[in-house]
């Protein structure tokens, strides 16, 4: 009986108490950095024996779903405000937070398309009452960098009112490679990913604030992995990796 007893008691305890060596680790990921961070989720897979598991989507809604308790480890920001949304919402503490890496923005067009003028009238030619596809500006970096990059060269009025506010940067993306826009505003990572467009204009750094990727493992789950592949992005092989896509890391 006793031993009955002691048994259907482990057994209860092991239910109750989750064995977070097995689990497996996820990163909740900007999907501008979709092939670095598979690239990089590899890697650390060869060294650790456990590769990450990854969601991708715009920064503004990965950073909501943390909020709301979404099962991820890490979260990988491509901007500092969204990253400053999860810590004030403690979902992530912020001296945990690192800077991994920064990116630079471009306007593309398809393969075929002619030459580009960056002035208003340059850009009303070019689009030919058509519009111009951009992440959204009101919740995903890429769109805010780009609307703030617009601004200061004095081409938001030309295109505030043609814009195709998208999802994410490589929804954007996609709408140019497959002709359904004649134009996009992405970052130049993206741009080398698909051979489908072609750099028409790359904006001037001075022209938007610094473009800034931070990651931090997040306070709401106890991998033990989350530091672990947190401190593994700050490393030499993901920095090699990050500008073999054409990130800039460190001083660049």
């Amino acid at each position: 009986m006793l031993r009955t007893l002691a048994l259907a008691f482990l057994l209860v305890l092991s239910s109750l108490t989750p064995i977070r060596a097995d689990q497996p680790l996820t990163v909740f990921a900007a999907a501008s950095m979709r092939e670095a961070m598979e690239a990089i989720g590899d890697a650390y897979g060869e060294k650790t024996g456990t590769a990450p598991i990854f969601s991708f989507a715009g920064t503004g809604t990965l950073a909501r779903q943390i909020e709301a308790g979404a099962p991820a480890d890490v979260f990988v920001s491509a901007d500092a405000d969204w990253m400053d949304y999860v810590v004030d919402a403690g979902a992530v503490s912020e001296d945990t937070v690192r800077d991994i890496a920064s990116n630079a923005l471009v306007l593309v067009g398809q393969q075929k398309a002619g030459p580009l003028t960056a002035t208003p009238e340059g850009l009303a030619t070019f689009l030919g009452g058509h519009r111009l596809a951009m992440a959204d500006p009101d919740t995903v970096p890429a769109g805010r960098y780009g609307s703030e990059a617009l601004t200061g060269l004095g081409l938001w009025p030309a295109v505030a009112g043609s814009l195709a506010p998208m999802e994410n940067v490589r929804v954007a993306l996609a709408s140019v490679a497959r002709g359904d826009t004649p134009l996009g505003l992405v970052y130049v990572t993206d741009a080398r990913i698909e051979p489908g467009v072609a750099v028409l204009f790359r904006f001037p750094p001075d022209s938007h604030p610094p473009i800034r990727y931070l990651a931090g493992p997040t306070t709401g789950h106890a991998n033990p992995s989350a530091s672990t592949f947190t401190a593994f992005l700050e490393g030499p092989e993901a920095k090699q990796i990050l500008r073999s896509f054409g990130f800039v890391v460190d001083n660049d």
